[in-house]
């Protein structure tokens, strides 16, 4: 997104009001935004990070011993747009069906200039749309030339938005396959899909070792309960791999050639069931900011073994979230609540 579309995204937001307007999922539901739009935003907010313009540190994560819940806690500041934020997300019930399971996000905005809340958003849509906007940034950058074809794994929220943002930037794939074992779940894939590319249509697999092996992309977005695990031996050469979930065995990270994270650190914190029997992990090659701001290069060579990982950044989170408040304080949506009155 270029400097210009930021500022004037800026004049919808009150720049005297000490409410704080909180939208819903349903008021965010509502809202009409392009894939391309996502990608751009996100993009531009990697671009501000590594200008040295945004700060975005190091998630916080609490578990019980148990591990029936995760929480994270995620504080950042977008220099080009002068918002501050916190994102918060709860997971309970990792020991249970994907039924059974509640999950709860929400992020909080706050004009850096005026010192002014500007809303406060369930995040479960932001986080649906950024995440595989990340991922299909990472396939731009680090897919070998002339990728053609693509797998997904998983049929869950990430799963459903993969194979659309990654034609958003790389049009020319011409095999798109999915590895599901939720029939719901992939007639959902199917039907997103088929919303924004109704002339495309998706290979359902169930050779998940076959496909992986045909595929220039991996994209894991399954569940922790999934029995898919992808080995390192299974790629091709050349061939990406995107951890965004589960659905990728260890190996295909410490047997890549070049490992590009969106955050070592937070690699560290989120992957931990990639690590080696001594809890260790390999150097990451390069952190994605770089590779996108094109400083350092994604992929070097056309037969690299390449794994990404995608733990997405609070900055990404704001960008997107600041563009949905714009967007809804536009149509008026949202209730406006005197907190702090």
């Amino acid at each position: 997104m270029t400097e210009t579309t930021v500022a004037d995204e800026a004049h919808s937001i009150p720049a005297d009001d000490k409410n704080l307007r909180i939208l819903s999922t349903t008021d965010l539901a509502g809202i009409d935004i392009s894939l391309a739009d996502v990608v751009a935003t996100v993009e531009g907010a990697y671009r501000t990070l590594h200008a040295g313009q945004s700060d975005n540190p190091r998630k916080l994560t609490v578990k019980p011993d148990d591990g029936h819940s995760v929480s994270y806690a995620m504080l950042g500041r977008d220099g080009s747009r002068n918002v501050v934020a916190i994102k918060t997300s709860y997971k309970h019930g990792l020991d249970k069906g994907r039924d059974d399971q509640h999950y709860y996000t929400a992020l909080t905005l706050y004009d850096d200039i005026t010192g002014l809340p500007v809303a406060m958003m369930d995040c479960g849509r932001i986080g649906s749309l950024r995440t595989p906007a990340v991922s299909a940034l990472l396939a731009r950058e680090c897919a070998r030339p002339g990728a053609r074809s693509a797998l997904a794994i998983g049929t869950g929220t990430q799963g459903r938005l993969a194979l659309p943002f990654l034609l958003t930037t790389l049009p020319d794939l011409d095999r798109l396959m999915l590895f599901g074992t939720h029939p719901e779940g992939i007639d959902a894939v199917r039907a997103e899909l088929r919303a924004h590319f109704p002339d495309r249509d998706v290979e359902i697999v169930t050779d998940l070792r076959a496909a992986a092996a045909d595929a220039d992309i991996v994209v894991a977005t399954a569940g922790a309960h999934t029995p898919a695990a992808v080995e390192a031996g299974w790629l091709k050469p050349g061939a990406l791999s995107i951890l965004v979930g589960h659905g990728l065995a260890p190996s295909t990270l410490h047997r890549a050639d070049r490992v590009v994270a969106t955050s070592e650190a937070q690699m560290k914190v989120t992957g931990t069931d990639m690590a080696d029997d001594n809890g260790e992990f390999p150097s990451v090659d390069t952190e994605f900011p770089p590779v996108v701001a094109g400083i350092t290069a994604g992929r070097r060579s056309d037969r690299e073994r390449i794994f990404a990982y995608n733990s997405g950044l609070v900055v990404t989170d704001i960008a997107l979230g600041h563009r949905f408040a714009q967007l809804a304080l536009d149509q008026g949506l949202g209730v406006q609540v005197p907190l702090w009155q």
